[in-house]
């Protein structure tokens, strides 16, 4: 299973944001501080949640970032992709035409691990930072 830290640190930061935020911009240095995270890391992140229209920046001595739009319309894998970012459970290299086994053949369990992808996209596009932040997700999770 792959999912990197970029993906990881990107939905914290996010989470961040909307707990901390209340609508009012947040210094990368204050996610850091919290979250752990290295601010140059951040830095790389928050470009890409920018681009994507999931946070709005503003400068000055108040300046930071905020949510785009509220914490319960933004999903996880919107924040996953938005740092171009995917999960993966498989091993193969779905941008080559050779098969898991390196050669044209797709390995036994091809299948498995692209249903495990799928349904890990759709357990991820059901849960908001809203969610997260008040600690639903895995109520919403075990309720289906």
């Amino acid at each position: 299973m792959k999912l990197t830290a970029k993906g990881r640190y990107a939905v914290m930061a996010v989470a961040d944001l909307a707990k901390f935020g209340a609508g009012d911009p947040v210094s990368l240095s204050e996610i850091s501080m919290r979250q752990g995270i290295s601010l140059s890391f951040l830095e790389q992140i928050f470009g890409g949640l920018r681009r994507a229209g999931l946070v709005e920046s503003s400068r000055g001595a108040q300046g930071g970032y905020a949510l785009a739009r509220p914490a319960a319309t933004v999903t996880l894998d919107q924040i996953i992709a938005a740092v171009d970012e995917q999960v993966r459970a498989h091993g193969c290299d779905p941008t080559k035409r050779a098969g898991c086994t390196g050669g044209n053949a797709k390995c036994l369990t091809h299948d498995l691990w692209g249903a495990l992808e799928s349904h890990i996209g759709e357990f991820m596009s059901r849960i908001s930072v809203a969610d997260v932040v008040d600690g639903r997700a895995f109520a919403l999770e075990a309720a289906q």
